[in-house]
């Protein structure tokens, strides 16, 4: 809501994201993790949450227009940057019991955000 920059107007993004899972030892099969497995995870949280959705900060004044409009929004108790997304998405992965290291959200080919925990 107070940046500065030309991003405080409306607007979206396609973005990509980078997931890394990281383990010990590979599993029977000889993998860290089934790429299938950890992409069903990601797709059901970005279908549910992100995908043709408004984010914005829980403060944002224009809540109540897209309330009484029914326009879908999601609010945030942070700023929805790049950065924070791309920890939402690995708050997600790690809540669904994947070792997560770290997520990389990219809003162009040159332009990206990681995320990571100790």
């Amino acid at each position: 809501m107070n940046h500065q920059g030309k991003c405080r107007n409306l607007h979206g993004h396609s973005v990509k994201a980078s997931i890394s899972i990281q383990q010990k030892h590979l599993n029977e099969d000889g993998m860290v993790v089934d790429f299938a497995d950890v992409r069903d995870c990601v797709e059901d949280f970005v279908d549910k949450h992100l995908d043709h959705n408004f984010l914005l900060h829980e403060n944002d004044p224009i809540i109540p227009a897209l309330t009484a409009n029914k326009e879908r929004f999601l609010a945030i108790k942070e700023h929805p940057t790049a950065e924070v997304i791309s920890k939402m998405i690995y708050q997600h992965i790690k809540k669904a019991g994947f070792n997560v290291s770290q997520v990389v959200l990219w809003e162009t080919s040159s332009a990206s955000a990681c995320y990571q925990e100790d």
